[in-house]
């Protein structure tokens, strides 16, 4: 199974700059002039142009708003060095909403894109998530 991650954004050439700077994902597709896919990580992210205001989906009565905003899935981004791309993700125009923390497995930073969407830095360090775990697949 492919995974395929979704961002909707207000102006898809300041996201695709954003997440192609900071992320050193590439741009690959463009599926018309309102979307385009974003190469170089484990998933293909695709930016998706919306209008603020616009219906989120047809079954829902709520707007798209591109201030920061809750969901309850975000994307966290691995990455060896959490404070040289924290500097990247501030330097491009994103949120830090709280310092790095350090945690059993590693370091977190939580951030916001230029877009309100959330999203985490992490840096794994020794064990990592198996650091918590109570036990381990074979």
């Amino acid at each position: 199974m492919d995974v395929l991650i979704n961002i909707d954004v207000s102006d898809l050439a300041a996201a695709e700059k954003f997440y192609t700077q900071t992320f050193d994902l590439r741009p690959g597709r463009r599926l018309g002039d309102t979307i385009v896919e974003l190469t170089g990580g484990p998933a293909s992210i695709f930016l998706l142009q919306k209008a603020a205001g616009s219906q989120a989906s047809p079954q829902s009565a709520e707007l798209r708003r591109f201030e920061r905003h809750w969901t309850p899935i975000h994307l966290d981004f691995v990455v060896e060095n959490i404070e040289a791309a924290a500097r990247r993700a501030l330097e491009g125009g994103a949120v830090q909403e709280l310092p790095i923390q350090q945690a059993a497995w590693g370091k977190i930073a939580p951030m916001a894109d230029p877009f309100g969407n959330g999203f985490c830095l992490i840096q794994f360090e020794g064990a990592g998530y198996d650091a918590m775990a109570d036990c381990c697949p074979d």
